[in-house]
């Protein structure tokens, strides 16, 4: 499996994904991101996707990239974020004050113990955050970031390479 391989099974109609596609997974298409970070967000992103297929062909590639760590730090953040962002979505929509004071009773140890950098696990959680659509966790996770010196180029790289990243498998999901 190659990149120019998921490349090419996009069809014509989606061309800008297939270009995009081959910009964002570089280091020059990603300003401010590791390979590793880069490929990070790509597999959480993928995951969190829920195309089967292409999350097994994004992994396959990452792994050139990834350690064992790294690819479970990516599942997780797909995991719990693929749990919070559902319940603080909820949060964030209600607009019940009350629900926000009552405790989310929900386990979250991977957050404090992801495995992996933290501050890598903040990118991933929000590059998930974002695919899913919780603007409560991107708002969360975005200002972590930045409190920690990470520049908005860098959380922009992230955010890109998961809008191509959700795009392109909708996109190999639903075509014939």
């Amino acid at each position: 499996m190659s990149l120019d391989t998921i490349r090419d099974s996009i069809p014509d109609y989606a061309r800008d994904l297939k270009l995009n596609l081959g910009s964002v997974l570089t280091p020059q298409g990603a300003p401010g991101l590791s390979e590793k970070q880069l490929w990070s967000v790509a597999l959480a992103t993928a995951i969190a996707a829920r195309n089967t297929t292409f999350t097994r062909d994004i992994e396959a590639l990452a792994r050139a990239h990834l350690g064992d760590a790294d690819v479970t730090g990516a599942r997780a953040a797909a995991a719990i974020m693929g749990m919070n962002n559902i319940y603080y979505r909820f949060l964030h929509l209600v607009e019940d004050a009350e629900y926000q004071s009552m405790p989310a009773r929900l386990r979250m140890n991977v957050i404090g113990n992801p495995g992996i950098d933290k501050l890598d696990f903040e990118l991933l959680s929000l590059a998930v955050s974002a695919v899913n659509g919780c603007g409560l966790c991107i708002t969360s996770h975005e200002r972590k970031l930045r409190n920690h010196g990470v520049t908005r180029e860098t959380i922009q790289s992230a955010v890109r390479i998961a809008a191509v990243i959700h795009a392109v498998a909708c996109v190999l999901e639903t075509n014939p």
